[in-house]
């Protein structure tokens, strides 16, 4: 039996890129009720994207610039949903 490996989807933008890889480590999620995403804060999950990044990055791209690519992404997302009620 013939087997291939599972291609990820095309991605248009660096920063849609950098999401789907934290998504596929497991170090951010996306809210169930609103749609944002929000990091897990679980370092093993951000290594892993780390990794991924510097193995795999897009066409035209260091390793050097994917893993920054994440990280921006990482800075850019909080914990919680925004439109979440706070927890008490």
């Amino acid at each position: 039996m013939l087997m291939s490996k599972e291609r990820r989807t095309a991605i248009r933008t660096l920063r849609g890129w950098a999401i789907a890889v934290l998504q596929e480590a497991g170090a951010i999620r996306e809210c169930e009720y609103h749609g944002w995403m929000q990091d897990r804060a679980e370092p093993h999950a951000r290594e892993r994207a780390f990794q991924i990044a510097r193995l795999d990055p897009p066409p035209d791209l260091s390793p050097e610039a994917a893993a920054d690519a994440v990280s921006e992404v990482l800075d850019s997302i909080g914990d919680t949903c925004p439109e979440c009620p706070p927890e008490v």
